[in-house]
């Protein structure tokens, strides 16, 4: 599978937000809209700060 886990980058730490990522689409206002491989979807205000296709990980940066 391609599908990876995204996380939120808070003060050093990551935050697991959403397991089993597969669309992430960029919405108005600095917003993301992110679903899963189960249909669950989430908005999330903040950009893609990085992302490793290897480790199946995207780590997102808030935006306030």
């Amino acid at each position: 599978m391609c599908e990876a886990n995204a996380y939120i980058e808070k003060e050093g730490e990551e935050e697991l937000f959403m397991e089993s990522v597969d669309v992430i689409k960029p919405e108005e206002g600095n917003k993301l809209l992110i679903m899963n491989i189960f249909g669950d979807q989430k908005i999330f205000n903040g950009k893609i700060k990085k992302i490793s296709l290897v480790n199946h990980k995207i780590l997102l940066e808030r935006i306030e």
